[in-house]
């Protein structure tokens, strides 16, 4: 028999249907997972135990008097703690906001309790999911359960963490630059970075109002879908929320790429420094096995990767600045080492510097958007460029060095999907990264789950080892 933490989300929703199991079973064995496992991997900053009963307990009493809520219903999940949360802590991972208890959810957190979620916790983060990875602040860092050893990339280090060591089948991040897309790719997660503006960010602490994306690291392709379908949506008082209605994101997903054209930005990445060649090895391997399954996988070149990045670091580091400027005067020794160092450079920009890095965001955004998916349906290319990397390769007063390609599709706004591609050498997770037009989050899942087809064909594990 299936083991519980390996009920995809649709799998379980059918056994609370059926009667064969209950929200309350469901969630005492992740609590009680999580109290096995999480003293190794620090995903969880606070677990909401007595929430998660109640949560549980609801469910089960309204499926059994024919309430279905949807999806979701009687599905424990998690947040990373910048989404508020009513009468919880919700702290960014910081000494500022320790003690910070909002007075009203999130829309994403209210909409997956009206849906029926089963709340157990807030998940740990770089500091206002920048700073990290940090032992100087206090809590400390989340590890890679791939090996402990390893970082989980950032800044939704606790989701990628909970995710793949099967404490929760889907957890909510965040992505300015990368911090959904980063940790997925390190720890073997699915991540979902959706358009901009396909899902609200109100009563998420922000980072960088232009570059901020909410979206789920789940397990699998169709339990992102499944998220997806609950969160997703018109938020009136969210200035950059899309009026769009909510699409299907599940009726497609099993209809493959057969015919699809991809365009494969391979310049992106053969050039970077530091790439390893397996990285290399598996997305040559996974181009050509889309080219098997009858997409038309095409060469397609971009602008310079560099010129995306220093035009959204422009923007994020403005933005963060403008955002955090009167706690970084008047309380500088309360914020972390790494995340007051990298804050620090958004004062020395000039308003000059941030007009022009927008004026350079439309050029790439055309570059993206009416050139290189005019004539392809996706784009696949690089999310890490290398395995997770160990620790000590962060010196605990330096900025760690960027070894993902993340920021040009926070700089366009275009979906993107971060997807398992095989194991390393070494046994850590390889990735690759999916791209689609704007609002085409269903398509981008669709190819995704062709994707996870045929590496699931490789035989790569499906989680990390070590957590059954």
């Amino acid at each position: 028999m299936t083991a519980l933490e390996d009920l995809s989300i649709a799998e379980a929703g059918a056994r609370l249907r059926d009667g064969r199991l209950t929200s309350v079973q469901l969630t005492e064995h992740a609590l009680a997972r999580i109290a096995a496992h999480d003293g190794a991997l620090h995903s969880f900053i606070l677990v909401t135990k007595e929430r998660a009963l109640e949560d549980a307990a609801r469910a089960d009493a309204e499926l059994a008097s024919g309430r279905d809520r949807g999806p979701m219903h009687g599905i424990p999940h998690a947040l990373k703690d910048i989404y508020g949360t009513a009468g919880i802590a919700t702290t960014c991972h910081s000494r500022l906001l320790r003690d910070h208890i909002p007075a009203e959810d999130c829309v994403v957190a209210e909409k997956l309790a009206q849906g029926g979620a089963v709340l157990l916790g807030k998940l740990a983060t770089h500091e206002f999911a920048m700073g990290g990875p940090s032992f100087d602040l206090p809590w400390p860092p989340a590890r890679n359960p791939w090996n402990t050893a390893h970082v989980t990339g950032g800044s939704s280090s606790g989701s990628g963490a909970a995710v793949a060591a099967r404490l929760v089948r889907m957890a909510m991040g965040s992505d300015t630059g990368g911090s959904i897309r980063g940790p997925a790719a390190y720890c073997g997660t699915v991540g979902l970075k959706p358009t901009y503006g396909l899902v609200s960010r109100r009563g998420v602490f922000p980072l960088s109002y232009t570059l901020d994306h909410c979206g789920p690291l789940s397990a699998t392709v169709e339990d992102a879908a499944i998220a997806m379908q609950v969160i997703a949506g018109h938020d009136p008082a969210d200035p950059a929320s899309a009026t769009l209605p909510v699409p299907d994101f599940l009726s497609g997903l099993e209809e493959g790429v057969a015919g699809l054209r991809i365009g494969r930005p391979r310049h992106f990445y053969l050039e970077a420094e530091g790439v390893t060649p397996e990285t290399i090895a598996a997305l040559d391997r996974l181009a050509e096995a889309l080219a098997d399954a009858g997409a038309i996988v095409e060469d397609v070149t971009l602008p310079d990767y560099a010129l995306f990045n220093a035009c959204g670091r422009v923007i994020l580091l403005s933005e963060a600045f403008a955002i955090h400027e009167q706690d970084l005067r008047a309380r500088p020794q309360d914020y972390g080492e790494i995340f007051f160092m990298r804050l620090a450079v958004g004062a020395t920009l000039s308003a000059a510097d941030y007009v022009q890095a927008q004026r350079l965001r439309r050029e790439l955004s055309e570059a993206v958007n009416r050139v290189a998916l005019r004539q392809h349906d996706l784009l696949l290319t690089a999310c890490a460029l290398t395995p997770a990397p160990p620790f000590s390769a962060f010196p605990p007063d330096m900025p760690g060095p960027a070894q993902i390609q993340t920021m040009p599709f926070n700089v366009t706004g275009n979906p993107a999907l971060s997807m398992p591609a095989g194991l390393s050498p070494e046994g850590l997770p390889l990735s690759a990264q999916l791209v689609g037009r704007p609002f085409e989050d269903a398509l981008v899942l669709r190819a995704g789950r062709a994707v996870e087809k045929i590496v699931q064909g490789w035989g790569a594990p499906s989680r990390a080892p070590g957590f059954g």
